[in-house]
């Protein structure tokens, strides 16, 4: 195998190993949450594991065009760092929205997480366009995410 195909494994396997992991850590508290009052615009329950994988393949491929781009290593580095605090800032939302029921905490959280996601980014867009459009369907999502989590959090007090 290739160097260069390794790499891009790895950078598949990262994010789907954390979305992967906050699945299985949450899916007991996955009856809980079909019983909750949701707002309107919610999605079926399928569709969110569809939905994050895919989005965890395209972070995926998009930090693969980063660490592949030629950009000095300090500017990588630093998009690489946010790149990672979004995935354990994600991977952290879960546990705190499902198994821990803190709908209110966890829509701040999706602020935070949100924000950081913008600056990977951006970040990553400075480094590689390509990779930074790459990203823009995460950002979409986590803002609709938002809207859903404060509705919850609305409609269940």
């Amino acid at each position: 195998m290739s160097p260069k195909l390794r790499q891009f494994i790895l950078c598949l396997a990262i994010p789907l190993a954390v979305g992967g992991l906050s699945a299985y850590l949450t899916m007991g508290a996955m009856a809980e949450f079909e019983a909750l009052n949701k707002p309107p615009l919610s999605p079926p329950g399928w569709l969110f594991p569809v939905v994050w994988t895919v989005l965890f393949l395209l972070m995926g491929i998009a930090s693969y065009l980063v660490v592949r781009a030629d950009a000095p290593q300090p500017i990588t580095k630093k998009a690489l760092i946010f790149y990672g605090i979004q995935l354990g800032l994600n991977f952290a939302w879960s546990l705190l929205f499902f198994n821990l029921g803190l709908y209110l905490v966890s829509f701040f959280w999706l602020i935070l997480l949100w924000c950081i996601i913008l600056l990977a980014t951006l970040q990553f867009a400075a480094i590689r366009r390509l990779a930074g459009y790459l990203m823009i369907p995460y950002l979409i999502w986590v803002a609709f995410a938002g809207y859903l989590n404060f509705a919850i959090y609305w409609l269940n007090r």
